[in-house]
């Protein structure tokens, strides 16, 4: 009877994350990228993203986030926006207030982002396990 409880408990750990609103064309995309993504990221299993949806995915706790289709961050306009090269793959950096980082693609014809949590804040390492599924699915822009 424990054992039955305990596992229930891991199934409803889901985390929350908003959904983008990404044009048709865009979701298609996302959609791509969803089906490539992979099971695991830097040691942590893909969990369950509240509301589930193609355009958001979760690994771990604290959560790696994962979301595709999110508009093109205002960030990208300033020319001393940071960035940083994963495996191909150029992530403009945007730190966030309490220490997570947030990274977006840049020169895609889709934004993805990606938030990871404060553990990793001097550590892009977890960006290269995306980098093979978004050239797959996410074409260059430029």
């Amino acid at each position: 009877m424990l054992l039955a409880a305990a596992g229930c408990s891991f199934t409803d750990d889901a985390v929350a994350v908003p959904a983008p609103a990404p044009s048709v064309e865009e979701a298609g995309m996302c959609r791509a990228l969803h089906r490539e993504l992979p099971e695991s990221v830097a040691g942590h299993e893909r969990r369950t993203a509240e509301p589930e949806s193609d355009l958001t995915a979760v690994w771990g706790d604290p959560a790696i986030v994962l979301r595709c289709g999110v508009p093109r961050p205002e960030k990208m306009s300033d020319p001393r926006a940071k960035a940083v090269e994963a495996d191909g793959v150029n992530w403009m950096l945007e730190p966030q207030g309490d220490a997570r980082q947030r990274f977006t693609t840049t020169y895609r014809d889709a934004y993805v982002e990606v938030t990871l949590p404060a553990k990793y804040a001097h550590d892009v390492t977890p960006l290269a396990a995306f980098a093979g599924a978004v050239k797959k699915t996410v074409p260059k822009s430029l």
